[in-house]
């Protein structure tokens, strides 16, 4: 018995928003900050009103075009991903870290007995002393 497809009711097409206005909708749904909204519509202007000119969208925000340039790439380089135009990180990659010898440690926890109320700060300052 062949089986065939009857729909009673037509579906109604399905009717994309533009692709900017998709770009605001993601931005809203992943919560954006105001300044991430602000280069999301960066990018909005540079493709639309612009005609992707660099140099005119950084002089319609009032910001540097190495600033709009530097996310533009990083905007292109995600394959247009909103997530990418996000805050990242300014900590530095390697930290310093404060290396003590053993007999230093020794000679601070000598300090640390004898003196048990006193802070890091007066026990640095004993420390130099001795």
């Amino acid at each position: 018995m062949e089986r065939k497809n009857f729909y009673y009711f037509k579906r109604k097409p399905i009717k994309l928003k533009s692709r900017h206005a998709r770009w605001r909708g993601v931005a809203e749904l992943l919560q954006l900050s105001a300044r991430e909204r602000l280069r999301v519509e960066w990018m909005i202007f540079y493709y639309t009103q612009a005609n992707q000119n660099g140099s005119l969208t950084a002089r319609h925000f009032g910001i540097s075009g190495k600033t709009f340039h530097k996310w533009l790439k990083r905007f292109k380089d995600s394959l247009e991903d909103i997530e990418s135009l996000n805050d990242q990180s300014r900590a530095p990659c390697h930290k310093r870290n404060w290396e003590v010898t053993p007999t230093q440690e020794s000679k601070i926890k000598k300090l640390r007995k004898k003196y048990i109320h006193y802070g890091k700060k007066k026990l640095e300052i004993l420390y130099e002393k001795e």
